[in-house]
């Protein structure tokens, strides 16, 4: 356990921080499991309505460091590739 108070600080910290990043997280994934699960349904239409708000998840999860620019723009890159194949 944390003695000094300004490690205990830290700890407060990096709980609220991990709080966030597993919303941001579960943002990212709920919105790429709603597209795919419309792919897989042969939605193709309705599932491109949603890359926006998948973008914006991956952007906003990336801006804030919860995961890394490169990995957003590589997750996007795929299920934009992935919507194309499905045509």
């Amino acid at each position: 356990m944390a003695i000094t108070s300004s490690a205990k600080k830290a700890h407060r910290v990096s709980l609220r921080r991990r709080l966030f990043n597993l919303r941001r997280k579960q943002n990212v994934d709920s919105a790429v499991k709603q597209i795919k699960k419309l792919v897989a349904a042969g939605k193709v239409a309705e599932a491109r309505k949603l890359i926006p708000e998948v973008y914006k998840a991956f952007d906003k999860a990336a801006k804030e460091h919860t995961i890394k620019k490169g990995a957003a723009d590589r997750k996007k890159s795929r299920l934009v590739q992935m919507l194309n194949k499905a045509k």
